[in-house]
Formats: structure tokens, C-alpha cells, sequence
């Protein structure tokens, strides 16, 4: 049987007003795995004239393990160039629907 599958929207900040924005998109894309596929995303604005970037991703469970997503791949060398931290702004079970 196959992992369940989540959909997780990121809140990925900047550690300034002076990040660039597209290589910190980039940046977060960068990062692949089995079981990882990157969606939508779109800057939003926190103040201070600064953004973060809110990003979807589907990930398969059984594959990929979000904490040590956000820790050991956006959070570290060298994505870390860019991004400040990551949170988790929402994190859903995908539900598959079956018609009899």
C-alpha cells in the first residue's frame, strides 16, 4: 500500500528586506526528493517592506518526513543562504474518493 499523501503550505521567511525573493524561490525548489513535488507559491507581505514566501508541496509520508524536510534541506547550508526558517502554515491529508 502506498504512503498517504499530504498537502503542506510552507511559510519560508527571508532573513531580510534584502533577500532576493526569486533565489530564495529557487533555492527552495531546489530541494528534490522521492515522494517531494513542489506546487504554487506566491509572496506575501509581513511589514517592514519585507515578504515571505508561502509555498505548496505534496509530499508522500512513507517518503518524506516534513520536520526533516524544513531541518535538513531549507533550513540548512545552502539554502540557509537565503532562507531564515520555516513554518508550517497548514498540513492536510489528500483523501482519495471512491464512486461506486
Amino acid at each position: 500500500m502506498a504512503g498517504q499523501k499530504l498537502s503542506v503550505l510552507l511559510d519560508v521567511k527571508p532573513w531580510d528586506d534584502e533577500t532576493d525573493m526569486v533565489k530564495l524561490e529557487e533555492a527552495v525548489r531546489s530541494v528534490k526528493m522521492e515522494g517531494l513535488t513542489w506546487g504554487a507559491s506566491k509572496l506575501v507581505p509581513v511589514g517592514f517592506g519585507m515578504n515571505k514566501l508561502q509555498i505548496m508541496m505534496t509530499v508522500v509520508d512513507d517518503l518524506v518526513c516534513v520536520d526533516d524536510l524544513v531541518e535538513d534541506h531549507l533550513c540548512a547550508e545552502p539554502v540557509n543562504e537565503y532562507v531564515q526558517s520555516c513554518d508550517i502554515a497548514s498540513f492536510n491529508k489528500i483523501c482519495k474518493c471512491f464512486r461506486a
